[in-house]
């Protein structure tokens, strides 16, 4: 889950203790139950990628996520995170982040549809979101969130410790614009764990203002490009959520936690491997 609102632009604010710790080194122990946190997001975001079909509502999806987290003995992340009512955030097509699930809310044929969702399992979050082309799309939309996972991983195989968030970013950047699209800069990853958004924050796009952080073996990030079809600018819905595209064209996302290893990365909230 990215930035929930343009209030929480940076990650949210840890106790004062946390707030002197800064970047948080994971434990053997606690990476341990990242990986399960990890598999209960994967757990769920796999399932809903296959039942979800034209007819459904983004409320369907959600009561379907924190039942199935629940049952894993975790609690969603989301819900009640500064006020946010779902487990999930689904934004369909135009809308960027942040969608509140709905029951008025229908997914059709056609649709690209985001979902969203974290797991608070033993005290630390799993965090990941996944772009879902409904039935068939246009080959326009296709190639979008076609290019939206292939940057993701992009940016993660930059991973390693040693390396810098600007390699991270400038990966994800080089790909995402050479195929025509536009990065989206009002939204960051981050970094995960106690904290649902824990520093640092990971840019999807080089910048100055960008901390100039060498990544660490034991940190655990939250990689998530957002890429629009057209225009990289936003504005934020009435219900002080719900972000879209200014000129209404597509966008999509794909987020994993990522663990920075000594010579490479793992990703904890790997679908692949359920």
């Amino acid at each position: 889950m990215n930035i929930l609102s343009n209030l929480l632009s940076q990650p949210a604010q840890p106790s004062a203790k946390r707030q002197r710790r800064g970047i948080e080194i994971k434990s053997p122990r606690e990476i341990d139950i990242m990986r399960q946190s990890g598999k209960i997001v994967a757990t769920v975001l796999k399932e809903i990628s296959e039942l979800v079909q034209p007819g459904m509502t983004t409320a369907d999806l959600d009561a379907y996520a924190e039942k199935r987290i629940r049952e894993m003995d975790a609690t969603p992340s989301f819900k009640g995170y500064h006020g946010f009512t779902g487990s999930i955030c689904s934004s369909i097509n135009n809308e960027v982040v942040h969608g509140i699930p709905s029951a008025k809310k229908f997914i059709r044929a056609g649709d690209v549809v985001k979902v969203d969702t974290g797991a608070f399992f033993q005290g630390f979050h799993g965090d990941s979101c996944i772009t879902i082309a409904v039935g068939t799309v246009t080959p326009d939309a296709a190639k979008l969130v076609r290019i939206a996972e292939e940057s993701l991983y992009k940016g993660i195989e930059q991973v390693k410790a040693g390396a810098y968030l600007i390699d991270i970013a400038g990966a994800i950047e080089d790909h995402v614009k050479g195929n025509g699209f536009s990065v989206v800069e009002d939204f960051t990853g981050h970094g995960v764990g106690r904290n649902l958004h824990e520093e640092p924050s990971v840019f999807n796009f080089r910048t100055r203002d960008m901390p100039n952080v060498k990544l660490r073996a034991g940190m655990t990030l939250a990689i998530e490009p957002i890429l629009n079809a057209g225009s990289k600018f936003t504005r934020t819905l009435s219900d002080k959520w719900t972000a879209v595209t200014v000129d209404n064209s597509l966008s999509a996302q794909f987020e994993h936690t990522v663990l920075v290893t000594e010579s490479s990365y793992e990703i904890l909230t790997d679908r692949s491997k359920l």
